[in-house]
């Protein structure tokens, strides 16, 4: 029962997480706060590539939240507590039919989505980029890429494995 019960240790854990979030609510909000300061007080003389830069910088924040809330929910629902939300109308629906290895692959193209969101960012940048960093950054976004489709890969094969282990049993 007290090996059961360390679950709870978690807890603290995904309430930091949720401190995290409320740190990008205010970075989300300084910079929006900037972007129209800077647009209607310059007197509308803002580079469109400057905008587009702060924009997705702004994309970039909103997809981190999105997986700080995935980790927070589906992590606590998978390995603390069940948060009983079947008749809520807000559940999310892929919280009916998340295990680890749904979590998994979601946390993996989540961070694909945010590697592409700086990869943009990056591109439209270039002029300002050494072509080590640009390389490096492609790399990096090359290797989540391969990491997210192991993982798939590996899901899938434990999927097929318990599949047959349940059709080998009837």
């Amino acid at each position: 029962m007290f090996i059961f019960w360390s679950r709870w240790l978690q807890a603290p854990l995904y309430l930091g997480l949720i401190v995290a979030q409320a740190v990008y609510v205010y970075l989300f909000m300084v910079e929006l706060w900037h972007l129209v300061g800077n647009t209607f007080a310059g007197g509308g003389h803002v580079n469109e590539t400057e905008i587009m830069l702060v924009v997705l910088g702004l994309i970039d924040v909103v997809m981190i939240a999105n997986l700080l809330i995935m980790v927070i929910i589906g992590g606590y629902e998978t390995f603390v507590s069940r948060l009983d939300l079947d008749n809520h109308p807000d559940q999310p629906e892929w919280l009916s039919h998340v295990n680890a290895g749904v979590l998994k692959i979601k946390l993996s193209t989540a961070i694909i989505g945010i590697s592409s969101i700086h990869l943009l960012k990056t591109f439209i940048n270039a002029a300002n980029l050494t072509q080590h960093t640009i390389m490096w950054q492609v790399i990096i976004h090359v290797v989540f890429l391969l990491s997210a489709l192991a993982m798939v890969w590996v899901d899938n094969i434990m999927n097929r494995t318990v599949a047959l282990s349940r059709h080998a049993a009837h």
